[in-house]
């Protein structure tokens, strides 16, 4: 048994019982991005937590207890960029990179985001504990077509 073969598993519970990752993380009493990165392997479960998850993916309590432990994160096999500061997207992409997929084909179906049609705001957000960088980014959605 492996964390990878617990997040295959919760994959297809997911889809076997229509399930959403929001829903899930109503449950979870958690923000439906981290649920997801949590659920993808990406993030460590209190076993709490794990409890709920367990229930809601029918896992056994030895695949609950695999979600508690530290994953290695990252999901995207890679070169890493060696900048600091685009280091951090990289860890960014790598750790919340199929959350946002995930999440992407959830909210808008089998397609991408398109990076040409795009358009993004950085600002500052003043904090007590230390400015942030606050990102948005939007782009285009871009259905993959039959043919």
């Amino acid at each position: 048994m492996s964390r990878d073969e617990v997040v295959r598993k919760i994959v297809a519970t997911k889809v076997s019982k229509a399930l959403k990752w929001s829903d899930v993380a109503v449950k979870l009493g958690l923000s439906k991005e981290w649920t997801t990165a949590a659920c993808l392997g990406q993030m460590t479960l209190n076993a709490e937590q794990a409890t709920v998850i367990g229930e809601i993916f029918d896992l056994t309590e030895e695949e609950r207890k695999w979600l508690t432990v530290v994953p290695y994160k990252g999901s995207l096999p890679t070169t890493v960029p060696t900048d600091p500061l685009i280091y951090r997207f990289y860890e960014l992409v790598n750790v919340y990179g199929t959350t946002l997929k995930e999440l992407i084909h959830e909210e808008f179906g089998d397609g991408i985001m398109s990076a040409i049609d795009f358009k993004m705001d950085l600002t500052r957000e003043p904090d007590p504990k230390g400015d942030r960088v606050q990102i948005v980014m939007s782009g285009k959605f871009l259905p993959y077509k039959t043919y």
